[in-house]
């Protein structure tokens, strides 16, 4: 068991232009225990890298994502970004997630298909009558799951320069000092402040006007910053990942055309093809949002000391051959896909059923309605955020 420090080494490994996964995982998950690094702001980190130990570390209680809060957290981004419900450890993460799961149930959601299916007809009749190329970002995968989610939880759509300002914000690592990433962050608990008041005024069928009954009707389950960082949250991871994995996904199948035109073929297909996809798919430039170990804890054959910081990479997870077959080989009959892509334990994706119907949907209405798409020229990459994928995809067809 290993026990001694070891020097850190510079982390985050992937490079922010492409959606390769860096061959230093690879090394770092063959070799035995686990390897310390050092991101750009804060203390230093064992990294997880194999399937089993990440399973551990995500779902063992012993490890506390609050514990962040209390320390200089490992993040790529000078400021501290532990508040709201990713910073909380049961019981407040389950009472504060307990409010809002009843909305993102699998029964629920899929029931909005019919919606979402027409929502991206719609955007497709809208580009294909302006012509190409197009912005596969701009003009589809980001106003899918933005009127969605905007509908769900009460935020006016046309709103959306706003709040896509500060979401990206929300999600920089070094594009902004601290001082500026604290005022972007009032900047949108103000705005979502008075959001809430007008929906006290005037009720809604909503998910935030139900959140606003469940604060005012029982005050201990909710405290007013709760509520306003809750709804921050839905708003922006329910926006956030699904339209940054729908350019990928469509980068990713134009580089596997055996699988595309299999997809066209048969639609079928789709729900595995979005499992395997998101499983393949390396969304993160690094892993993020650390926990901390609450006792002595071994993890592989390391000795994690209490207080210490673990990240864990779920990409790197995702292709472990010592959980998946031919991991690097995308596959979309892959049986037992449990893929880490949407998290594991507490903090599982409590949207993960939305996310895979609204990447179910636009996949599909984007390949039926487009047999001959393409990229139309050169694409311009997100940097400095803590997801990866293009920030432009020109497309034509």
């Amino acid at each position: 068991m290993t026990t001694f420090e070891t020097a850190p080494i510079s982390y985050p490994f992937n490079d922010p232009i492409g959606l390769g996964l860096a061959d230093t995982y690879t090394r770092v998950r063959e070799a035995p225990g686990l390897v310390r690094v050092r991101l750009p702001h804060g203390e230093p980190a064992w990294l997880v890298t194999r399937y089993a130990e990440a399973r551990l570390v995500l779902g063992d209680r012993r490890f506390s994502r609050a514990e962040a809060a209390r320390h200089d957290e490992p993040r790529q981004g000078p400021a501290h970004t532990t508040s709201g419900i990713l910073g909380m450890d049961p019981p407040d993460h389950t009472r504060l997630r307990a409010l809002v799961a009843k909305a993102f149930t699998a029964h629920r959601v899929e029931r909005l298909r019919p919606a979402v299916r027409a929502l991206a007809e719609d955007l497709l009749d809208t580009m294909e009558e302006a012509g190409p190329p197009a912005d596969l970002v701009e003009d589809y995968a980001l106003p899918v799951p933005v009127a969605v989610i905007c509908r769900l939880l009460g935020v006016p759509e046309e709103d959306r320069p706003l709040f896509r300002a500060w979401s990206d914000a929300a999600l920089s690592t070094s594009a902004l000092t601290a001082e500026e990433f604290m005022a972007s962050r009032e900047e949108l608990r103000g705005y979502m402040a008075g959001l809430i008041e007008a929906h006290r005024a005037e009720p809604r069928d909503d998910l935030m006007s139900a959140l606003i009954t469940a604060r005012d009707g029982d005050h201990g389950r909710l405290t007013e910053l709760e509520l306003i960082d809750l709804c921050i949250g839905i708003l922006v991871a329910g926006h956030e990942t699904t339209a940054t994995q729908i350019p990928n996904f469509v980068l990713t199948l134009l580089d596997h055309p055996d699988h595309l035109a299999r997809l066209r073929e048969d639609p079928d297909l789709l729900p595995g093809a979005v499992e395997e996809l998101t499983r393949f798919v390396p969304l993160g430039a690094g892993a993020a949002f650390p926990r901390y170990a609450t006792e002595d804890i071994e993890v592989g054959s390391t000795l994690v000391r209490a207080g210490e910081a673990v990240l864990v990479s779920m990409a790197a997870a995702n292709r472990d051959a010592g959980r998946f077959g031919e991991p690097d080989t995308l596959d979309f009959g892959r049986q037992g896909n449990q893929h880490l892509g949407f998290g594991h334990g507490a903090h599982h994706c409590l949207g993960a059923p939305l996310a895979r119907l609204e990447l179910q949907e636009a996949l599909r209405a984007l390949l039926r309605r487009f047999p001959r798409l393409h990229v139309a020229g050169e694409v311009e990459w997100k940097t400095q955020m803590i997801v990866r994928g293009p920030r432009t995809l020109p497309i034509g067809w």
